[in-house]
């Protein structure tokens, strides 16, 4: 009987098929490891994009809020150009006018008393229309009431056919620009009688009643 001579066991050889398959289960480990760990980092970066978007969002709310607010002074500014600019010219217009008040004057006298003739009267009649058209209108007229923010009285009397102070003469013609008025009209005015009845009444008072009438037809 032989002995066996003890020696190291012969491993068996694995295939590479089997080897392969191995590693697969250990790479796909990995990946499901990799996996859990890439939903932290998206949702940190995704955090960190909204905070950004805030940001911008708000900075974009700040400059259109300046935007409309520079707007609106400029729209101010403009309107306030634009009135300062109509009012200085009024004022050099009337300003320029006031000076020819004197002249017209003197035009409506020389009419009144016929010596308007000849180029005298074109030119004057060449004055009155530029000043119309730089906007002057001229006011004032006999019979109509007397207003005290457009006439000046420069005449007072009493007149028994007058029922409230009334301009009875124009003076000296008052003139205008638009609504502003640059002189009143100078006037002579009249008012009714103290103590003296209403036209309605006092015709009343003169006409005979009916048994007046009556008794005047039988006599």
């Amino acid at each position: 009987m032989s002995e066996e001579t003890p020696g190291f066991d012969e491993k068996p050889e694995v295939p590479a098929d089997a080897a392969q398959d191995d590693a697969e289960p250990k790479a796909a480990d990995s990946a499901d490891t990799a996996e859990g760990a890439a939903p932290a980092g998206d949702s940190a970066q995704d955090t960190a994009l909204l905070a950004q978007l805030d940001q911008a969002r708000t900075a974009l709310g700040e400059r259109t809020a300046d935007l409309q607010r520079l707007q609106a002074e400029y729209q101010n500014y403009r309107r306030r150009v634009e009135r300062d600019r109509i009012t200085v010219k009024e004022i050099a217009v009337a300003s320029l006018l006031t000076e020819l008040l004197p002249t017209l004057d003197d035009i409506g006298r020389a009419r009144e008393h016929g010596e308007l003739v000849g180029g005298f009267k074109s030119v004057a009649e060449s004055l009155e229309t530029v000043a119309a058209k730089m906007g002057l209108q001229q006011f004032g007229k006999e019979g109509e009431p007397f207003d005290p923010t457009v006439h000046e009285a420069l005449m007072h009397s009493y007149a028994p056919d007058v029922t409230e102070t009334t301009c009875v003469a124009i003076l000296q013609p008052g003139y205008r620009i638009g609504e502003r008025t640059i002189r009143p009209a100078r006037v002579a005015v009249a008012e009714p009688q103290p103590g003296a009845a209403p036209k309605s009444e006092s015709a009343e008072g003169d006409k005979p009643s009916g048994e007046d009438t009556d008794a005047a037809d039988k006599g």
